[in-house]
Formats: structure tokens, C-alpha cells, sequence
């Protein structure tokens, strides 16, 4: 079956140059490319093309279809604190989740909704060992 190599998130803003800016200055994404309505951005495996849509009806009045990714990190505490940090608006707290995973949610100018996590470690039940 052939696979999916990578993925990259186009997203719709009403203003480039703010979203641009909080990509890059608050969650610390780098640009990769900008042309006329357009900014590529990555940060480690994460892909984004920002779209200026200014007539666009933001996310931010979608409510719960707001959400666009989830992204498996890597030292979740480290992005978190990094995150909170550089003033990112935290949608829900870091917390580790009954499904395995330690995650976080933050919300972008344009109401776009985030999730970074990381797998827990597995845990062992201390009756099994005996």
C-alpha cells in the first residue's frame, strides 16, 4: 500500500502578518517561503501554508470545528513551558490524559485550535509482578 511520506496544514487567515508573526515569534516556526498571500512555514516535521483570506469567516466562530492538528511532540513540559513563555493563549492546560499521552492545546489569532502530546511511558501494574 503506498504510504504518506509527510503532511502540510493549509490554513485560511484573515491576516497574514499577524498569524505569520505568532507562527514564528510565539510557537517558533521558521519561514520557509513567502510569496504574494502566501507563507510556508515549518518546524520540525510540522508543515503550514498560511493563506491571507481576509474576507474568510475566522475558525474562532466555528467553535468546536476549530480544531486543525494534532501534533506528536517531543518533550512536551520543555514546549509547553517555551510555549506559555512566549504568551500563547493556552486553551486547555498540560495534562496527562487516560489515553497515554502528556498534551496540551493552544488557540492562534485566527481561532485555530492546536494539540501538541507525547505517549506516557508505559506503566506497569505493580500487582502483575508478583
Amino acid at each position: 500500500m503506498p504510504e504518506i511520506l509527510a503532511s502540510t496544514f493549509v490554513l485560511a487567515v484573515n491576516d497574514l502578518g499577524e498569524s505569520r508573526k505568532f507562527y514564528i515569534e510565539k510557537l517558533g516556526f521558521a519561514e520557509d517561503l513567502c510569496v504574494d498571500g502566501w507563507s510556508f512555514l515549518s518546524r520540525g516535521a510540522c508543515k503550514l501554508r498560511l493563506g491571507h483570506c481576509p474576507d474568510a469567516v475566522p475558525m474562532s466562530k466555528a467553535q468546536d470545528h476549530s480544531w486543525f492538528a494534532y501534533l506528536h511532540v517531543q518533550d512536551a513540559c520543555g514546549l509547553y513551558e517555551e510555549i506559555v513563555k512566549n504568551g500563547v493563549a493556552i486553551w486547555h492546560k498540560l495534562a496527562d490524559k487516560p489515553w497515554g499521552m502528556r498534551e496540551f492545546a493552544v488557540v492562534t489569532p485566527d481561532g485555530h485550535r492546536i494539540v501538541f502530546g507525547e505517549r506516557l511511558p508505559v506503566q506497569t501494574d505493580p500487582r502483575s509482578e508478583s
